[in-house]
């Protein structure tokens, strides 16, 4: 429920400044592989960590701590302190120059509890929680990252950072705050050493493909008319699922299928619902696209190359059929599309990835009729540490993969009353949302589905 009085406060920011390694640095130039420079993960990437008072941290300010921690840890993961480069045929590169990161200090006068059930996407005024300095949209030739630490009143603090997706995934954002939260809490370097190592990724010479990669089939003619697209009005919600939630889903699954995870059941609701909501035509082809981590799926002797590797190692492989045959089916039928989609992720299918983006131009993946799920419950956000214990929230902060509505991330959480769940934060119009969230409930049998709201908001920055 929306509170009927708004909430207000105000947030004090300090000017941008640039947080540099604390040592000396090698200045090179770093080529990112062929999978990091692909045209869908040039992006910025929004993230948010919330963390609560911790009496025995009174006497530490979390700015000076993290800020001092975040220059030791760019000694070791220094390429995030360059600049991305642009060269020839679009190839992305970092000048490792030690010119720092972005980092903002800040305050509001609020509370965690005077925020309620809205520790979660989407969060309330976060375009305050993570400033907007001109010019970080790009990702050329500007800062890597850019940070904020907000202190609140009751003594805890927000964490908010952008990651600039050609860096690095989900597994390795987790890895460099990992690092990050260990040095703050006073180790002398990352207990898991960095590697490069990105010519694992690289295209072959000759490139030639191997597989079908066909989430990136171009199927729509130039200017053609994408309802979900349609970016004018559109409404941020997230749904948290319990264990009783993701339980009856699994009992609409044949026996067969009752051991898939919850990925993949909340994923193949996510498909229904939204074909059903956006009211596709019954033959137009959908695509359900899963990010697939591909790091176990290499053989033993390049798994152990990619032991402490950051960059993106990710595939999103896609599960395709119309939305007749999605929507007429039972909920089975999505759950194997997306269980073969994910199981086609191999070594091979990512050497074919990458000579697939030199031979293809390094092409921006199917967006038309499109949805598009990134699992981030293995990375466990909400377990970063930095000596204020584990945070409250840990994860993407609002639904939507940079300029692509139709995807999204599924997250852990502990909601208000403690309960422990997973959030999937989505982006739809106004009366696509209202159709969203009636095909969900009467998915899960009518329960009242528990959509994530919190009070509104009225907010001052100085």
């Amino acid at each position: 429920m929306t509170s009927s009085s708004p909430l207000l406060f105000t947030v004090r920011r300090s000017q941008p400044e640039l947080v540099l390694p604390a040592a000396p640095t090698p200045h090179e130039v770093k080529l990112l592989s062929d999978i990091d420079d692909q045209e869908g993960l040039r992006f910025n990437l929004p993230v948010i960590f919330v963390f609560r008072h911790e009496p025995s941290m009174k006497e530490k300010d979390p700015v000076k701590v993290l800020k001092h921690a975040l220059s030791r840890t760019l000694v070791y993961y220094y390429p995030g302190a360059g600049r991305i480069r642009e060269g020839a045929g679009r190839k992305l590169m970092v000048d490792c120059t030690g010119e720092g990161v972005m980092f903002i200090e800040a305050e509001a006068d609020i509370t965690l509890d005077q925020f309620g059930d809205a520790l979660q996407p989407p969060f309330p005024c976060f375009q305050e929680i993570l400033c907007d300095v001109p010019g970080s949209e790009y990702i050329i030739d500007r800062p890597i990252r850019l940070i904020q630490v907000t202190r609140l009143k009751c003594g805890g603090f927000i964490l908010a950072l952008s990651l600039n997706h050609t860096m690095g995934d989900g597994s390795g954002l987790r890895q460099f705050v990992s690092a990050w939260a260990e040095i703050a809490r006073g180790a002398n370097q990352p207990s898991i050493q960095p590697v490069w190592n990105r010519e694992i990724l690289m295209a072959r010479d000759p490139p030639y493909i191997t597989c079908n990669h066909r989430e990136y089939e171009q199927i729509l003619p130039p200017n053609t008319y994408i309802k979900e697209e349609d970016t004018t009005i559109v409404v941020h919600q997230s749904f948290f699922f319990t264990s009783a939630h993701i339980a009856a889903i699994r009992r609409l699954v044949p026996l067969h299928l009752s051991r898939c995870t919850a990925y993949d059941l909340i994923t193949a609701c996510y498909w229904c619902c939204r074909t059903k909501a956006l009211q596709v035509e019954p033959d137009e082809d959908v695509r359900m696209m899963c990010i697939v981590n591909a790091r176990s799926r290499f053989s033993a002797n390049n798994r152990s190359s990619l032991i402490g590797y950051y960059g993106n190692c990710i595939a999103f492989s896609a599960a395709v059929t119309t939305a007749k045959e999605l929507c007429g089916n039972q909920l089975g039928y999505a759950v194997e599309l997306i269980r073969k989609a994910k199981a086609q992720v191999t070594e091979k299918y990512m050497h074919s990835l990458a000579d697939f983006m030199v031979i293809k131009e390094r092409c921006l993946f199917t967006k038309g009729r499109t949805c598009m799920v990134s699992d981030w419950t293995r990375a466990k956000f909400s377990e970063v540490n930095f000596g204020w214990g584990e945070a409250v929230y840990g994860g993407a902060a609002k639904g939507g993969i940079g300029s692509f509505l139709g995807g999204t991330f599924l997250v852990t959480h502990k909601n208000a009353k403690g309960e422990e769940g997973l959030i999937l934060p989505i982006c739809l119009p106004p009366e696509d949302m209202k159709r969203f969230v009636k095909e969900l409930d009467d998915m899960l049998g009518n329960q009242n589905y528990p959509t994530m709201s919190g009070p509104s908001f009225i907010l001052s920055t100085l």
